[in-house]
């Protein structure tokens, strides 16, 4: 068994332990429901080759399931089925009404064009129809690592082409583009949740204090591991809106470093135009590839892959609070020692659920067919401006074009969108922390979050009446 999915089972073992969930139900909330694996052979040129592919649906307490599709030359079938896990604790964390799924494409996407992504895109979406594995009622797959709006734009024009007529036909993938019935903010999602559940942590007062650190985000240094889409866009929104120092990041071409700061848009405008970081004034390299993890920082944020901590480098890490924005970024004995070394680890299970929350919104919009916002917002900036014309009126006072303008905005779709995700983060968090609190022997937020998932889950069994 690979330690990823060790990892997941040893987790809902330790919070298993803190429920008074039925033994026979907590097996089968533990275990994946089903398992599709595909080989398909997709042209390429004048060669064949054949294609290694995964999609798990790991509980169908709720439907449909839901999960990223990942593309990459490791994937393998316990991967795939940790990942799918940890959809489904995911989705109960946040209230996100789905199961737990996840795919996995076992190509490197870097080395094929992308003619040759989207013959395999197209024919592993064809894979999934054949056997009932997608549909916006039944499985709804969404991007992962090596994939993103374009490979879902393809899994959407596959499934419509065999779906003619099928009114929801949008809802069977998210993450697509906005101009093809996508939803604003959702490429961002996952670093933003990232960013609100690690700002409602460092509110507290008694958690900063057993730091040894000043309530709030501001001016706190901060190491981002992986500049994909999630560490960029968290280390955008911790800079900009955070006010958090960004002193080191960790990318294919090594760790930079700038203990004053790093101008986050400003090196992400480079890598766009450079396509690397190497040359980027505003930084130094240092002499080996993951020197950065090992800074002396507030906050370390591994965005990239899972067991990027582990028993070799652990020891090494010197930051007061990980940050889990990728999936399973530590092993089973760095989570160990670190926790009893008094870091706070906000878990993967918990901080990077925003991408499930803004597909979830973005599945909403697909079944609704209607975009947000569209129904109440110039109602909302008539209103307010019939109230602010009213004040003037009564108090004789005028209020600045500018400031008019400001207060009768209605809400676009990106407004109502991390709205939402806000909301959820933060009313989340709050639940996971009150077990946290509550519960004896309960020393970590991983086992807490857990119990939070575990119970919800029990208690939608439960009113199924699967087990009769």
């Amino acid at each position: 068994m690979s330690e990823f999915l060790k990892s997941v089972y040893r987790s809902f073992d330790k919070a298993a332990q803190f429920t008074n969930i039925h033994k026979g139900l907590l097996e089968q909330i533990r275990v994946s429901n089903a398992v599709y694996r595909i080989n398909f052979p997709v042209r390429f040129g004048n060669s064949y080759r054949v294609i290694e592919a995964y999609r798990v649906q790991h509980s169908h307490h709720r439907l449909p399931t839901k999960g990223g599709i990942r593309y990459s030359p490791t994937v393998n079938q316990e991967e795939v089925e940790a990942l799918a896990a940890l959809m489904t604790y995911k989705c109960a964390i946040v209230d996100v009404p789905f199961g737990g799924a996840k795919g996995g494409v076992k190509i490197n996407p870097r080395e094929l064009s992308d003619k040759q992504l989207e013959r395999v895109t197209r024919r592993y979406t064809m894979e999934l129809l054949r056997r009932n594995f997608i549909g916006p009622a039944i499985d709804v797959p969404a991007p992962d690592y090596g994939t993103g709006p374009k490979v879902m734009a393809w899994i959407l024009d596959t499934y419509m082409t065999f779906k003619i007529g099928e009114l929801n036909a949008a809802a069977c993938v998210t993450g697509k583009p906005v101009a093809q019935q996508g939803i604003r903010g959702r490429k961002e999602a996952t670093g933003r949740g990232v960013y609100y559940g690690l700002r409602e942590y460092m509110q507290l007062k008694s958690e900063m204090k057993r730091l040894g650190l000043t309530p709030g985000t501001k001016g706190k240094t901060v190491v981002v591991q992986g500049l994909g889409n999630v560490g960029s866009h968290f280390a955008r929104i911790a800079h900009e809106e955070g006010e958090m120092k960004i002193i080191g990041v960790v990318e294919m071409e090594g760790s930079f470093y700038n203990p004053d700061g790093i101008d986050i848009p400003a090196l992400l405008r480079y890598r766009k135009e450079k396509g690397t970081i190497e040359g980027f004034e505003g930084v130094q390299k240092l002499p080996k590839q993951d020197d950065a993890l090992y800074l002396e920082c507030d906050v370390l944020v591994p965005a990239a892959l899972e067991g990027v901590i582990h028993s070799g480098n652990m020891k090494k890490i010197k930051a007061k609070i990980i940050a889990e924005a990728a999936n399973g970024p530590l092993t089973m004995e760095a989570d160990d020692f670190l926790t009893k070394k008094g870091v706070a680890i906000l878990p993967d299970v918990y901080l990077n659920a925003g991408g499930v929350t803004v597909s979830y919104f973005e599945w909403l919009k697909n079944i609704s067919h209607v975009r947000f916002g569209r129904l109440e917002k110039r109602f909302q900036e008539q209103h307010s401006g019939q109230m602010i014309d009213l004040i003037e009126e009564i108090t004789g006072k005028r209020v600045t074009k500018r400031d008019k303008q400001f207060i009768i905005k209605g809400a676009d779709e990106i407004d109502i969108v991390r709205s939402g995700l806000e909301e959820t983060m933060v009313t989340a968090f709050y639940q996971v922390y009150e077990v946290f609190k509550r519960r004896k022997h309960v020393n970590d937020l991983r086992t807490a979050a857990f119990i939070t998932a575990l119970q919800k889950i029990a208690n939608d069994y439960l009113a199924l009446r699967i087990f009769p």
